[in-house]
């Protein structure tokens, strides 16, 4: 992969969620959600804090499971699986990208890219290698030796994007991506992201406050006490 040039969003859904309930004791933070998002699209959810935002990522992404719904990546239904098979399931399919980042300080920014890989059974050459690939199109060539704390904000979350990316998921979930960032280097990241996911053909899902990051997606959600109430196109 040498270059982000986008291609044209595919249609065929990568990954849906159907009739999503979730509750936690009295509160109800997801109410009856239906979401699909389509190979290369990017879908934004907003709403105000407490809204079920982050308990749709959590649920799509497999860390939790819906009280009702059921959530499909391609042909597999997710939610049925076990803690083990989705813990699986998101070190092999999925990527994520926090807000933080959150690198490993200890290691250069290449090993932290090639870490996915490994994790499933990668040698580490290979893994470095498929790593390094990410490094020109991200705008890092020169930084792969350098620690997270060697790193401008920036620059660390376009590493955190590569090693989302590198296992070359089915879907890429990014909460509030660009919140620690201030405004022109996080629409410059948001537009990588996007247009990476795009390129590759990952399904992404992006939780954000920010309308500019939303703006830069295909599709924006908007919650409110854990309901869809709107749903807008660019």
């Amino acid at each position: 992969m040498d270059t982000l040039t986008p291609t044209p969003t595919a249609t065929a859904t990568a990954l849906r969620g159907t009739n999503l309930w979730r509750r936690f004791g009295e509160t109800t933070a997801l109410a009856g959600v239906d979401v699909a998002i389509g190979r290369g699209e990017a879908v934004a959810a907003m709403g105000p804090s407490g809204s079920g935002k982050s308990t749709l990522l959590h649920c799509l992404a497999g860390v939790e499971r819906p009280d009702l719904g059921e959530v499909w990546l391609g042909d597999r239904r997710i939610d049925r699986l076990s803690e083990r098979e989705r813990s699986r399931l998101r070190a092999a399919e999925l990527g994520f990208v926090f807000q933080s980042g959150q690198l490993l300080p200890e290691l250069p920014a290449i090993e932290n890219v090639a870490l996915p890989l490994m994790l499933t059974g990668a040698t580490r050459r290979r893994a470095a290698a498929e790593a390094d690939r990410w490094f020109g199109p991200l705008g890092l060539e020169g930084l792969e030796r350098r620690r997270p704390g060697e790193l401008s904000g920036g620059q660390a979350q376009r590493v955190a994007i590569a090693r989302a990316l590198v296992a070359r998921p089915r879907g890429v979930f990014a909460d509030e991506p660009t919140a620690a960032l201030d405004r022109a280097t996080g629409r410059d990241v948001v537009a990588l992201l996007v247009r990476a996911c795009r390129t590759s053909g990952a399904a992404l899902l992006v939780v954000t406050h920010d309308p500019e990051v939303a703006a830069a997606c295909d599709r924006t959600l908007h919650l409110r006490d854990g309901a869809l109430v709107s749903e807008a196109g660019r």
